[in-house]
């Protein structure tokens, strides 16, 4: 006799569980969820590794310039120059969560100058008889658009003195948006 009552109550329990998810889904307006998403660009950036701030950083970037410079293939080293800028997008942001604010827009401001590249290598590869993949160019349109929503979210957080190295450099990630778009 208590098995049948606890194996109704649990039963209840259930039922009225699955009735309350589903009077609370009908409730939220769907477009509302639309206009959140819309705005997000759909683009992960990279792990940044050690930062700017840390003692060993140096070795990072030492062995980030030999890869560059023993790079030969225009359009490989045109995909180091994304992958580098992605890097030092990320790490801007983790700078910045630690109020670091000055060296996250020196952090950025060498991103987006790695990525300025891209576009005149792309060309030269092209003039050479091997032009980039789609995948390739969509990365790097989604890359440039990812830099520009962190580079909004960085001005809006920044203290007063720190917005206008940020601004500077989301006018460079315009000018870099109008190259690519050719593409």
């Amino acid at each position: 006799m208590l098995k049948h009552i606890a194996v109704r109550a649990i039963f209840l329990m259930i039922a009225l569980f699955f009735f309350y998810i589903l009077s609370i889904s009908q409730t939220v307006p769907v477009y509302s969820q639309v206009r959140i998403e819309a705005k997000k660009v759909e683009y992960t950036l990279p792990y940044p590794g050690i930062l700017p701030d840390h003692p060993l950083y140096f070795l990072k970037a030492l062995r980030d310039r030999i890869i560059d410079i023993t790079t030969r293939d225009y359009l490989k080293k045109a995909q180091l120059y994304v992958l580098f800028s992605d890097k030092r997008t990320a790490m801007a942001i983790g700078l910045a969560k630690k109020g670091k604010w000055s060296q996250a827009s020196t952090t950025i401001s060498k991103g987006e100058k790695y990525f300025l590249k891209i576009p005149t290598l792309i060309e030269t590869s092209k003039k050479q008889g091997v032009s980039a993949e789609g995948d390739f160019i969509l990365r790097v349109k989604l890359s440039n658009e990812k830099h520009r929503e962190v580079l909004e979210s960085l001005i809006k957080d920044a203290p007063q003195g720190e917005r206008s190295g940020f601004e500077q450099i989301l006018t460079l990630n315009r000018e870099i948006k109008e190259k690519i778009a050719p593409f």
